[in-house]
């Protein structure tokens, strides 16, 4: 059965990605109206995480980027499909980095690189950074059940010389990569929610106190990596500006960090995208199902 839902679905998959991107968001609208107007996908899940975290919105205020959240969803899904055919050129366009001299200095140091990475915006295109680093970059990905489909992602994902690391398999990765001195920049998604029976630090993101993940920050120290923030501008449809944020100070050392003090400066960076620019989050998440305190206001 699997194998027979990936022969079906595939020439689709590869017909959407090799339209012109015109027709393409066209595609994008769409499914738009059908997954929002028709099937109300989630719906109540967006509009009661939009309430919980953002109270200081109207009902229109939330309406409108609960409906732009939902447009931004489809042309994320629309582009992880892109990336099956995209030239490297198109993407070098469409994906842009501010400072890539903050990790190219690192590189000079022969330190390892901890890319700490949100559901905000277009957190997909980020293998193209393969194309303008010495390192060797890897992304920390969940495999999925449908083998097919699970090489396949593997397969897209890894165009621009970008390295697959299955979850289970990350600690052993790194410690192999850093024994041979081969150094790279690990990418992790690191705002989702873990389960409770498995959460051992709970933070406050967007005025809520939820479970965290916290394997970023320790393989971080252990390896004794250099954190940074992935931040992820929306610029225009189809574009999009990258800076890294180091989650360090200057003068700091890693060492000196108190645990989780990492894992905190990362979700304040990313709650500060989010209140910026709250559409274009990925609101689908379940991400404070799991709550402490009630939500606190900040100023």
């Amino acid at each position: 059965m699997n194998f027979i839902i990936y022969i079906i679905v595939y020439p689709i998959i590869w017909l959407i990605s090799k339209m012109p991107f015109p027709l393409f968001y066209f595609m994008s609208d769409v499914f738009y109206f059908l997954l929002y107007r028709v099937v109300g996908y989630r719906k109540k899940t967006v509009r009661e995480n939009i309430r919980l975290t953002m109270p200081e919105l109207s009902e229109a205020e939330l309406k409108k980027v609960e409906k732009e959240s939902f447009r931004h969803l489809c042309d994320i899904f629309l582009e992880m499909v892109k990336t099956f055919t995209i030239s490297e050129a198109e993407l070098k366009k469409r994906f842009t980095f501010t400072n890539l001299d903050t990790v190219l200095e690192v590189e000079k140091q022969g330190k390892s690189v901890m890319l700490f990475c949100a559901h905000y915006a277009n957190w997909e295109w980020i293998i193209i950074l393969d194309k303008f680093i010495k390192f060797q970059g890897y992304a920390v990905y969940k495999k999925i059940n449908n083998p097919y489909f699970d090489a396949l992602i593997k397969r897209i994902r890894s165009r621009f010389d970008t390295v697959l690391v299955e979850m289970k398999e990350t600690i052993r990765v790194i410690r192999q990569n850093e024994i041979n001195q081969n150094h790279g920049v690990y990418a992790f998604i690191s705002d989702q929610s873990p389960m409770v029976s498995q959460a051992n630090c709970w933070q406050n993101f967007m005025g809520i106190e939820v479970p965290v993940y916290t394997g970023g920050e320790a393989l971080c120290k252990k390896f004794d990596m250099v954190p940074m923030y992935l931040n992820v501008e929306y610029v225009k449809r189809g574009h999009y500006k990258t800076t890294f944020v180091p989650l360090l100070k200057e003068g700091e050392q890693l060492k000196d960090i108190p645990n989780y003090e990492i894992t905190q400066r990362f979700l304040v960076e990313v709650e500060k995208q989010i209140r910026k620019a709250p559409a274009y989050y990925f609101w689908t998440h379940k991400r404070w199902k799991h709550r402490g305190n009630k939500p606190v206001n900040i100023k």
